[in-house]
């Protein structure tokens, strides 16, 4: 249940050319268009002081720059829904009530601390309030342990939890995990049948996304999940390294200066 427009190949490592076998080894993707940025990233306002102005504001960017999607609190859920419903796009060839943009709701945020019944429960709440899209925070101590189990039950009921077609991202906070943990995890949100798997909150003193983080994240999933980084992306050239290394989303809150410096 990958969106299409995400869901763009990982960036190979080595450089066109030619291998030792005199195959040709295929070169890493053009970088996208300001455009096509756009439309993988995830415009986020998640301050806890928040206010609905700043949110509407937020909403109207994400109308303005073409953005695929906002993610915001729970709690700014419907305001965004509705505003995406008004900023519905001028193409033509868009249905009369595609909304300008998807909405994604963070659960378990930032800690991942709460019981599995209660993400089940706001993830539910958010769905019906008009969200889109789905940013799991997984227990994070259980991922200290390497319980795996538990992590897979977690995200199989909040799996369950929403309807088919709500795309589930589940942050993993990479900054905490070595490289087999992040697998580890990776395959735990698989396993229960998340379609993407994210970096971090943002919110951990453990820091944000990491190229490491995303190249051993697209090495675990290959290709079957979506990779969101998020967390400290502030500059187009960030940016572009990360969809290098095999990210299909990104999530930023510098989104308008992130866009200027790309070429259209």
């Amino acid at each position: 249940m990958m969106d299409a427009m995400t869901s763009l190949p990982a960036g190979a490592d080595r450089p066109a050319g030619t291998g030792g076998t005199g195959a040709t080894v295929p070169g890493p993707p053009a970088a996208p268009r300001r455009s096509e940025l756009a439309r993988m990233i995830d415009h986020t306002l998640l301050r806890p002081e928040a206010t609905g102005e700043e949110i509407l504001a937020l909403c109207g960017e994400a109308t303005e720059l073409g953005i695929g999607a906002v993610c915001v609190a729970p709690t700014h859920v419907y305001l965004a829904a509705a505003a995406a419903r008004r900023g519905r796009p001028k193409d033509e060839r868009a249905a009369a009530d595609d909304p300008a943009f998807a909405v994604a709701s963070v659960i378990g945020f930032p800690h991942g601390t709460h019981l599995t019944t209660v993400k089940a429960q706001e993830a539910r709440r958010a769905v019906a309030d008009g969200a889109d899209e789905i940013d799991l925070v997984i227990d994070l101590a259980c991922a200290m342990e390497e319980n795996w189990r538990s992590i897979e039950t977690e995200i199989t009921e909040v799996r369950l939890a929403v309807p088919p077609h709500v795309i589930l991202k589940v942050i993993i906070e990479s900054a905490l995990l070595p490289d087999a943990s992040i697998t580890a995890a990776c395959r735990a949100a698989e396993a229960g049948g998340a379609e993407f798997v994210k970096t971090s909150t943002g919110f951990h003193p453990a820091g944000g996304a990491s190229l490491r983080a995303v190249r051993a994240m697209a090495a675990a999933v290959g290709g079957r999940l979506g990779i969101k980084a998020s967390g400290g992306i502030r500059t187009a050239e960030q940016a572009l390294a990360f969809v290098g290394a095999g990210a299909t989303r990104l999530g930023m809150s510098a989104t308008r200066d992130v866009l200027a410096a790309v070429p259209e």
